[in-house]
């Protein structure tokens, strides 16, 4: 079960293609200038089942993939992970926003957060970190400020080789 702010059925502005978007309910980062200030509240919100909002996306055939964005999808992540699976069975793709960078889930994960896992391995597309008023940029394509990035499968496992390079670095030569 998820717990949602709202649903848009269609949307060509939430990552590549015709998308599917759900909208989670709850957000512990609150950043000023949000455009889904009601997400806001972890109370709140609609009930869903998975089975029901992956009825509603094989309606229409002409979906590219699936955005979880928020609220933060990472505080229901076990359960959007598996919507994310259903999403990839039928041959589509993902697309998680979040307002935590992706080093901050990746210290997550090593600390054994395999919910924070699970969903990250379903994610084709993370787009991460808060949202800045100050670095607002309406020319950026699927982001609202300069700081978010857009980070495919094969951008997270640089990130990973990088980061562990540098701690390894950082052990050898303190």
């Amino acid at each position: 079960m998820l717990t949602l702010a709202g649903i848009e059925e269609e949307s060509i502005v939430d990552g590549p293609g015709l998308r599917f978007v759900v909208f989670t309910q709850g957000c512990p980062h609150h950043c000023k200038g949000c455009q889904n200030p009601q997400t806001h509240p972890f109370e709140g919100g609609k009930v869903h089942s998975i089975d029901d909002l992956l009825k509603c996306y094989d309606e229409n055939p002409l979906l590219d993939g699936m955005t979880f964005s928020g609220g933060e999808p990472f505080a229901q992540a076990e359960s959007l992970a598996a919507l994310a699976q259903g999403v990839h069975k039928r041959g589509g793709n993902v697309v998680t926003y979040t307002g935590y960078t992706y080093e901050t889930l990746h210290k997550g994960v090593l600390d054994g957060n395999s919910a924070w896992q699970n969903l990250l391995s379903e994610t084709d597309f993370l787009i991460d970190g808060p949202y800045i008023e100050k670095l607002r940029d309406l020319d950026l394509l699927f982001r609202g400020s300069s700081n978010q990035r857009i980070l495919d499968k094969k951008s997270r496992a640089l990130l990973d080789e990088q980061n562990a390079a540098e701690k390894e670095k950082k052990t050898v030569n303190p």
